[in-house]
């Protein structure tokens, strides 16, 4: 399945979740926090400014990015649960 954000909009995966503490505890699924870390699978062509120009946007395919709890909308695309949120979004690119 092909799928291309809007305007300033990403595509994300949520990184998978540890099943265990550093310490060996294992974590059950109705106690675990959703991952606020996220690979950038794909984005939209940039942000229209007032002069009608496209500002690209500072993320691409591939970026691992940190983004707040409750952002994004929550989709089903292909069987696989993913995020769309927009670019303002993200706190951060992690390197």
């Amino acid at each position: 399945m092909s799928f291309r954000p809007l305007h300033d909009r990403v595509l994300v995966r949520r990184v998978t979740a540890e099943e265990k503490t550093s310490g060996g505890i294992i974590i059950p699924d109705t106690a675990k926090e959703k991952p606020q870390e996220g690979e950038i699978v794909a984005v939209g062509s940039g942000l229209v400014n007032d002069k009608g120009e496209v500002r690209p946007l500072d993320v691409k395919a591939g970026d691992r990015v940190l983004f707040g709890k409750w952002s994004g909308t929550e989709v089903k695309l292909g069987g696989e649960e993913l995020l769309i949120m927009k670019e303002s979004d993200i706190m951060g690119v992690l390197g």
